[in-house]
């Protein structure tokens, strides 16, 4: 008798366990920033989010597709119900015309693994 308690309390736990997940959802994924001036410094968009899931999230890491653009993301596991922000900026200089970027987002959530965020705008000389 103890080993079937056991054995169901087991696997009540185990699948308690598979359901639990983190789940990041961003109030926006892109960020347009108009007219920028290509000497006026760089320029920062914030996406903020939250963790709409049960357990900690975290963010693995933040890659842009050049290095005119950098993230910066919390290092810190976000509890379930936190929130966050993830900075990206762009350095203009020497860079003038429109421009698109994209900065990658994994983390440890099993529906949305990877999250493109976007940046855009016109660098004016």
């Amino acid at each position: 008798m103890k080993r079937i308690l056991l054995t169901v309390c087991t696997a009540v736990l185990a699948c308690s366990m598979a359901m639990a997940e983190s789940l990041i959802t961003f109030t926006s994924k892109t960020h347009e920033f108009g007219n920028v001036k290509e000497n006026g410094g760089p320029v920062t968009a914030k996406f903020e989010f939250v963790n709409d899931g049960d357990t900690p999230l975290v963010i693995i890491s933040a890659n842009a597709t050049c290095g005119c653009t950098r993230p910066k993301y919390p290092t810190d596991p976000v509890k379930p119900g936190g929130k966050g922000v993830i900075k990206v900026t762009y350095l203009p200089k020497g860079r003038p015309g429109e421009f698109e970027k994209t900065v990658k987002v994994r983390t440890n959530s099993k529906k949305n693994k990877k999250v493109v965020l976007k940046i855009s705008g016109v660098v004016v000389p």
